[in-house]
């Protein structure tokens, strides 16, 4: 059992004063289109009702219906599980902590059969449904008061429930789009979301130190994402503003480096790498084939640099791996062996922000969820002390809830430029002055609806310009 415990007085009261300012948030909630959202449901009812009956015609779903012992529920992971890899006797693609085969979206792309894609599509519109419905049974008079938890995940983040604000589609454009633009400010006012950039990346440098971290994020002419694709892809240049490029940029933020951090391994890389972000398939490379690039496809490009096949890649990644840790961020790799020795040691883990959690863990949870929290814990800090200032100053604008690393503020556009040079200064100057440990630039990022306009409609804005 993982046990969690403010250690510190400040650890303490940075809980306590968070969840008066999230109950406050709770309070003010978020104004939603009502007819809007019923009309969806039952647009997306339709859609769902639609999709289920041309699945039942399919070949699988048959199969699956032959072989089950009571009546098939599609939306059950657990039956499903049982179908795919009992019945069908199909490979997993990855396993949970347990050892059963996953269900989830990108081990079933994974499988490659063409009715789980139909399969998917369901699950999706589903999804979209569930949480609309979720809305029309929680607001109250047209208004969402989302509730904000800070004791229920190990790591020290939030959660959310009733609806679960945090749990909104972000994406898939379609559905996140559909969803948000159900949602609204106060007449008269603007919806904004302020947003840390690359929040874990930053804290983790505090902890582990690594120099050539620190180098990536000082230094805006690197880019970590951009080196990394480079090394796997084996890219001779590499321009972000074709497509193509900037689609593997995204494959070694999403399929590599970020793994890499929470613990994954170069296999299970490999696979998203190749075939979910480079369209390639398992087996051997032919001209012509996977993601479109500047004058021809990705197999052309690997072929021509003696990578031919997907066990070739997959080889080829074992020694990124290597290097990524061994020669990259060396600094970083020792630290996580170090922590974990601590923790074997002694039997926890502290926090730079004052807490500790201690019970059994795995080395990549060690790793993870120091970073993790006090990431979590700087946005919490920043959210009180804008509170704080709110309630003082006693703005019309109010604070409605966060997400992850955002937080989402319902503003008066009269307040508009006090709010953004206040958040500005609180998230980026007050934060590290109050906590020296933080030896890194914190930077913000800013999206702003119209007057009275939906959080779907929201752009981006710059601070510099208020």
């Amino acid at each position: 059992m993982i046990r969690i415990n403010p250690k510190t007085p400040d650890a303490y009261n940075l809980l306590h004063q968070g969840v008066q300012a999230l109950a406050r948030a709770e309070q003010q909630g978020i104004r939603m289109d009502m007819d809007y959202l019923l009309r969806q449901i039952e647009i997306i009812d339709g859609r769902v009702k639609q999709l289920e009956n041309r699945f039942f015609k399919t070949k699988f779903y048959r199969h699956w219906e032959h072989s089950s012992r009571g009546k098939v529920n599609i939306y059950s992971p657990q039956q499903l599980q049982y179908f795919l890899y009992k019945v069908k006797k199909l490979e997993p693609p990855a396993t949970t902590k347990s050892g059963q085969g996953k269900t989830d979206e990108e081990a079933l792309k994974s499988l490659g059969l063409p009715d789980l894609d139909l399969y998917l599509k369901i699950k999706k519109w589903k999804k979209t449904q569930d949480v609309l419905k979720n809305f029309e049974r929680e607001q109250v008079n047209g208004i969402l008061h989302p509730v904000f938890n800070l004791h229920l995940v190990i790591t020290y983040r939030s959660s959310s429930d009733s609806p679960n604000f945090q749990n909104i589609p972000n994406r898939d454009e379609t559905m996140k789009r559909i969803v948000r633009r159900a949602l609204y400010p106060r007449w008269g006012h603007q919806l904004l979301e302020v947003d840390y950039g690359s929040l874990e990346v930053r804290v983790g440098a505090c902890y582990h130190q690594d120099e050539n971290m620190i180098r990536y994020i000082k230094d805006k002419s690197t880019d970590m994402h951009r080196d990394v694709a480079m090394e796997i892809y084996r890219l001779d240049t590499f321009d972000k503003s074709i497509p193509g490029y900037s689609t593997l940029r995204s494959a070694a933020k999403n399929g590599f480096v970020f793994p890499q951090f929470y613990g994954s391994y170069y296999k299970n890389c490999a696979e998203s790498l190749a075939c979910k972000w480079g369209d390639l398939p398992k087996g051997r490379w032919q001209p012509g084939m996977g993601l479109k690039l500047d004058g021809g496809y990705l197999s052309d490009y690997l072929i021509s640099k003696g990578l031919k096949s997907y066990k070739g890649f997959t080889d080829s990644l074992k020694s990124i791996e290597d290097s990524f840790w061994k020669q990259r961020f060396k600094k970083y790799d020792w630290w996580r062996r170090v922590n974990w020795e601590l923790y074997q040691k002694y039997g926890y883990v502290d926090y730079l922000t004052g807490f500790r959690i201690s019970g059994e863990m795995e080395f990549k949870e060690i790793n993870n969820y120091p970073i993790q929290g006090s990431a979590f814990h700087c946005l919490l800090w920043s959210f009180v002390e804008l509170d704080r200032i709110m309630r003082k100053e006693r703005w019309k604008s109010r604070l409605i809830g966060q997400i992850h690393d955002s937080i989402i503020i319902d503003v008066n556009p009269d307040e508009l430029n006090r709010v953004m040079r206040v958040v500005q200064r609180v998230t980026c100057e007050d934060l590290p002055k109050a906590w020296k440990w933080i030896i890194v630039p914190l930077e913000i990022e800013a999206e702003l609806s119209p007057v009275d306009g939906s959080w779907a409609e929201k752009e981006v804005v710059k601070f510099e310009d208020y």
